[in-house]
């Protein structure tokens, strides 16, 4: 009997992001992925979640190493949080990481990880785990498949993929490879992205959207353009640059993620745009705005993204006015689609013309739809499957398509954060729940898994603090002195002093006749109580009660 191998699902199963899984076979860990969650308006204060990395807390001698698929923040912006108490090496193609050793030297963490580079039809050994990397087209450049031989057969790991028949770089998902390891070994198991599960059809080409952008710099000849998009996205900044050097511009980035990965995809050779071409933003100002074009980071409006600053006229380096047209090259992720439409109301009051995908489609998908997933399923014709990759409603849209296909119902596993699935001789079997699934937040130093954390932080912004001082003889057993109200965020300057006021003679009442009765429990909570009471009664507000009782 071959060894069994598991498989664990810390992140990405049931959330368009923190992807990461472990595969454990013989004693030994491997890593797909290591990425982050970006947090919604449902958790205020955080930075971004990690995965459930506590399940490796006692397999860290065990890990053998980290394939990172791509360079996107959900695949790759956990490593340096890992990191810091974990040791291992990183497999990845140069670009991805060129991405990964900026976020690792940014937390100095350089030293806990060996970067090893793998390239297009590698076949590299990680411990006992025999992987081949085959190249995918998706929104980033040198994305990989992985086909992971272990004892149970290969494990084949779409990553974010699309079939993009013309890539910008010429680049295409090599269906042909997946095909032949299909038809020379089997796949035994396929863990498949399944972020566009539900839409039917077939993504756009990309290069598709750059037509879509040199007709909008040749519809503004005069203006200069402001080009948002994602900073790891070299493909579209390939067409924008393109677009930008064929009408006579120069091209200047904005955002310090855009000058690295600009500057990083130029090194590579990923990015090819003549040196006369590229000035420093700074410069920007000696030049005719018809003769400018500004690639810019923040098309999702993110609070201190480059674009946001500027729309609300707090750049450094450039004023938005009547002589820009912005161009959101991007569609917003869900979630995001407030902060965006606020931005583009702050372009569009400074005088700015903006274009976005809702006008034209200046942006096109990065993940395959149904007819792309039936694609690949159809060349690989794996034994088992797990969808893997998005929200419970993607998750089962692609189990419900394999299905479909015609795959039988035990061979389709639709799996959670925090289940382990096992491949034996006997086959595929979900073993359920082996470790929380929970959120670990990153507040600065900090992380946290209590999402009560989070209410709190939303009556403190929603209806603000009324703290009750109460100063207590701890021999006597009475009032040194009048209680206190105060208050932050509650009612306005006009009303605050005298509710503050009223409020305390309530409590100030209540805890004498607490105090004569002679009980011993219960003043804390009675404070609270009557506080709350008192603060609702008058204003029909609810802001936070912190009762302060100290005993001299």
């Amino acid at each position: 009997m071959a060894d069994p191998v598991q498989i664990t699902f810390l992140g990405g199963l049931g959330d368009i992001g923190r992807n990461c899984a472990a595969i454990e076979s013989g004693g030994e860990v491997l890593l797909l992925d290591c990425g982050v969650l970006f947090p919604d308006e449902d958790m205020p204060g955080a930075e971004f979640v990690l995965p459930d990395l506590e399940y490796l807390r006692d397999k860290a001698d065990r890990i053998v190493g980290c394939i990172c698929t791509h360079g996107h923040e959900d695949h790759i912006g956990a490593l340096p949080r890992a990191l810091e108490w974990l040791s291992f090496p990183v497999y990845a193609s140069p670009f991805t990481l060129g991405l990964i050793r900026n976020r690792l030297e940014e937390r100095e963490v350089s030293d806990r990880a060996t970067l090893v580079p793998i390239g297009d039809h590698d076949r590299v050994r990680i411990g006992s785990f025999d992987c081949e990397f085959i190249p995918v087209t998706h929104s980033v450049p040198s994305g990989l498949i992985s086909a992971i031989r272990t004892p149970q057969g290969v494990i084949l790991h779409s990553s974010d993929f699309k079939l993009d028949l013309n890539p910008v770089d010429g680049r295409r998902t090599d269906l042909a490879r997946i095909g032949a390891i299909a038809h020379d070994e089997g796949i035994r198991l396929l863990l498949c992205d399944s972020t566009n599960s539900e839409i039917p059809g077939s993504s756009r080409s990309e290069t598709e959207i750059g037509e879509v952008l040199r007709g909008v710099f040749a519809a503004h000849p005069d203006r200069r353009l402001v080009v948002a998009a994602f900073s790891s996205h070299i493909h579209r900044i390939q067409q924008v640059a393109d677009a930008a050097v064929e009408s006579g511009r120069k091209v200047a980035t904005l955002g310090l993620s855009m000058k690295r990965n600009f500057a990083l995809a130029r090194e590579l050779g990923l990015l090819r745009l003549p040196d006369h071409a590229v000035i420093d933003v700074a410069e920007s100002e000696h030049y005719p705005p018809g003769q400018l074009c500004v690639v810019s980071t923040g098309s999702q409006g993110e609070t201190r993204s480059a674009l946001a600053m500027a729309a609300t006229g707090d750049s450094r380096w450039i004023d938005i006015g009547p002589d820009d047209t912005v161009v959101l090259s991007s569609s917003p992720i869900p979630g995001n689609e407030v902060r965006v439409s606020r931005m583009i109301n702050n372009l569009i009051c400074r005088g700015a013309k903006v274009v976005h995908s809702g006008q034209l489609e200046v942006h096109t998908t990065g993940h395959g739809k149904q007819d792309e997933l039936r694609t690949l399923h159809t060349v690989a014709d794996p034994e088992y499957f797990v969808p893997v990759h998005g929200e419970v409603r993607h998750l089962a849209a692609h189990a419900e398509l394999a299905l479909n296909m015609g795959m039988a119902s035990d061979r389709v596993i639709l799996a959670r954060d925090g289940e382990q699935v096992e491949l034996s001789d006997r086959g595929l079997a979900n073993r359920g729940q082996v470790t929380s699934g929970d959120y670990y937040y990153v507040n600065g130093q900090l992380i946290e898994r209590d999402r009560e954390l989070f209410s709190e932080r939303f009556i403190l912004g929603g209806q603000g603090v009324v703290n009750v001082v109460v100063v207590l003889s701890r021999g006597e057993s009475r009032l040194l002195a009048r209680p206190r109200l105060e208050s932050k965020g509650w009612v306005g300057p006009d009303l605050v002093r005298e509710l503050e006021q009223a409020g305390a003679d309530e409590v100030a009442a209540v805890v004498e006749e607490y105090l004569e009765s002679g009980e011993g429990d219960g003043l804390e909570r009675l404070v609270r109580r009557t506080a709350g009471q008192f603060v609702n009664h008058n204003t029909g507000r609810r802001p936070m009660i912190v009762p302060i009782i100290i005993e001299l």
